[in-house]
């Protein structure tokens, strides 16, 4: 199974190791793993703020760069889901995946051998809830699931917390962080308040984005409490 790895812009920059766990974790898993050395940004930030016009360059570099795969697999649920929405090649559209979404739909994986010995609280992000279908959702009357908590359970070792209102946004949204500033942090920090009630030391999720988010707040709060993302998690031994 022939897999090209899409790294989006802001793992690439900020959290390289997301990238190489998902690297690291799909080979593990039996499939051939190729990233393209000349991709950039999925074009999400355009369509995000009104200007989804302009994306051409971004979505004809990405066709030049994946349309050859059996499966494109990303660790970004939101710039997964802009790529399965708005990309113009049908078969772009049809085979691209988010990884947790990869590795149970298509994987269906039933056993790892990571180990992570600690209490994690999950957050469930937007995008991989409401769009993907990655977890159910509290304003559907629908019988409870989650991939992440699915995966997080092959874990040896890991303790996982959620918090009462497990479905909330943190907070981010993209340019909504810098348009709406002070409600984006109000929301980010309530977040973080259910999190501390259950004493975690990681916050993890599928979303480096909302990851980076909660994890600016708790770098000014002081606070001790780690984020991570799920592949790292998973990849861990």
């Amino acid at each position: 199974m022939r897999v090209a790895l899409f790294v989006p812009c802001y793992i690439d920059q900020f959290y390289p190791q997301v990238a190489v766990a998902s690297l690291e974790l799909l080979e593990k898993l039996g499939c051939e793993v190729i990233v393209p050395t000349d991709q950039t940004c999925c074009g999400q930030p355009m369509a995000n703020s009104g200007f989804a016009s302009t994306t051409e360059g971004c979505d004809a570099n990405f066709t030049h760069n994946f349309a050859g795969f059996d499966y494109i697999v990303g660790p970004s649920g939101s710039c997964v889901l802009h790529l399965k929405e708005h990309h113009p090649s049908e078969k772009i559209r049809n085979s691209v995946y988010e990884i947790c979404e990869f590795l149970t739909d298509i994987l269906k994986i039933s056993s790892l051998s990571a180990k992570f010995p600690h209490r994690v609280g999950l957050h469930q992000s937007c995008h991989g809830q409401r769009g993907l279908r990655l977890s159910s959702m509290t304003e559907r009357n629908e019988k409870p699931f989650s991939k992440l908590e699915d995966l997080l359970g092959l874990v040896e070792g890991v303790e996982i917390l959620k918090p009462e209102r497990a479905d909330e946004c943190c907070g981010f949204g993209g340019t909504f962080c810098v348009t709406e500033e002070a409600v984006s942090v109000k929301m980010g920090v309530d977040r973080i308040k259910e999190h501390d009630v259950n004493a975690v030391e990681y916050i993890v999720g599928a979303d480096t984005s909302c990851l980076m988010h909660m994890e600016g707040i708790l770098r000014r709060q002081g606070s001790k409490v780690q984020v991570i993302h799920i592949v790292e998690i998973l990849n861990h031994e």
